[in-house]
C-alpha cells in the first residue's frame, strides 16, 4: 500500500492520522468518457510530486496524518456498489476521523452521503459540478452517475454550485433558488457569500472535477464548456470552510487522459488545499 504523497510512516498509521482517505475506484454507470476507476492512482502518483508546504496557509497538513484505506472494490451492478459504500461510510463515521473520499464516477457519492445525513442531522450537501445529476434513475437504475444528488435533494439541503448542463425532467427535483448557474456566476463573487447564507453548519462537500473548465480539467467523463477556474474555486472552498464545519468530502470524475499530468497534478492539489483549509485556516 503506498503512503499518501510519500509520507513517513508515522503520518500514514490508523491510528494516528487524523484523516482517512477512502478510494471507489467505480466506473460502471459512466455513459461516455471511460476511466474514472484509474483516477485514484493518477491522483497518488501526482500526490507524490507536489510540494507539501502551503503557501497560503503557511502550512504542512500531512503533519496531521492520512491513512489510505482498502479501496472498496465491488463492481458487480450499481446497487451492490451503493450498499457497499454506504456500509463502510457507516463504519468509518464511528472512527472519530475526517472522512475524505476519492472515486470513480458520481454514482459513489450516493452511499456517501446517505451515511453523512443518517448521522448528521440537518446537514448541508454543497455540490459543484457542471450537471445537476437529479434524475430518480438512469438507465435502469437509481444508482447511476446521473442520480448523485437526487436522493440527497429529498433528505438533505442540497446547493448546487457551477451548474451547466441539465436534462428538463430535473427541473421537477430542483429547488432553483440553492441553484448557482454557471452562467450567472461569470465575472461575479456575489454567489459565494449568498451560497454559504443558505448553508446550515455542517456541511459535506462533493465536488465532480468537471466542474472546472476544461481548459484546466479535461480529464472527466463529460467535459462541458464554461466552468471555474482555479482562484475562483478555492476561494469559495476558502469561504465554506472558514464559516462552516465541513465534516467531509469526495472528489470524483477524474479520468486520467495519457501523457497529460496536469489534470491528475489539479486534483492532487485540491485535495490537499481541502485539507489545508479543514485543519490550518485557524491553525
Amino acid at each position: 500500500m503506498k503512503h499518501y504523497a510519500g509520507i513517513e510512516e508515522k503520518y500514514c498509521t490508523a491510528d494516528a492520522a487524523a484523516v482517512y482517505l477512502q478510494s471507489i475506484p467505480y466506473d460502471g454507470t459512466s455513459t461516455w468518457g471511460k476511466g474514472a476507476d484509474g483516477g485514484f492512482e493518477a491522483f497518488l502518483d501526482a500526490s507524490e510530486n507536489m510540494e507539501l508546504y502551503d503557501i497560503e496557509t503557511r502550512s504542512e497538513v500531512y503533519r496531521k496524518g492520512v491513512h489510505i484505506l482498502p479501496e472498496i472494490s465491488e463492481k458487480r451492478s450499481p446497487e451492490l456498489m451503493f450498499e457497499a459504500v454506504y456500509r463502510t461510510t457507516r463504519e468509518l463515521l464511528e472512527k472519530n476521523k475526517f472522512l475524505t473520499f476519492f472515486g470513480g464516477e458520481h454514482s459513489v457519492s450516493i452511499g456517501i452521503i446517505k451515511g453523512f445525513y443518517e448521522t448528521h442531522s440537518n446537514l448541508t450537501v454543497l455540490q459543484l459540478d457542471a450537471h445537476a445529476d437529479l434524475r430518480p434513475s438512469y438507465d435502469g437504475t437509481a444508482y447511476n452517475h446521473a442520480c448523485a444528488v437526487h436522493d440527497a435533494s429529498k433528505n438533505t439541503n442540497l446547493i448546487q454550485v457551477g451548474i451547466r448542463s441539465m436534462d428538463q425532467s430535473e427541473e421537477e427535483h430542483m429547488d432553483r433558488s440553492k441553484v448557482y448557474f454557471d452562467r450567472d456566476m461569470y465575472g461575479k463573487s456575489d454567489w459565494m457569500q449568498d451560497s454559504i447564507d443558505q448553508m446550515t453548519d455542517q456541511v459535506y462537500l462533493t465536488i465532480d472535477l468537471d466542474v472546472f473548465n476544461p481548459a484546466i480539467m479535461p480529464a472527466t467523463g463529460t467535459p462541458e464548456p464554461g466552468g471555474l477556474d482555479w482562484n475562483t474555486c478555492i476561494q469559495y472552498l476558502k469561504m465554506v470552510f472558514s464559516s462552516k464545519e465541513v465534516v467531509g468530502f469526495d472528489i470524483v470524475e477524474l479520468a486520467p487522459i495519457k501523457g497529460l499530468k496536469a489534470p491528475q497534478f489539479l486534483a492532487a492539489k485540491l485535495y490537499y488545499k481541502l485539507l489545508s483549509y479543514k485543519f490550518m485556516l485557524n491553525g
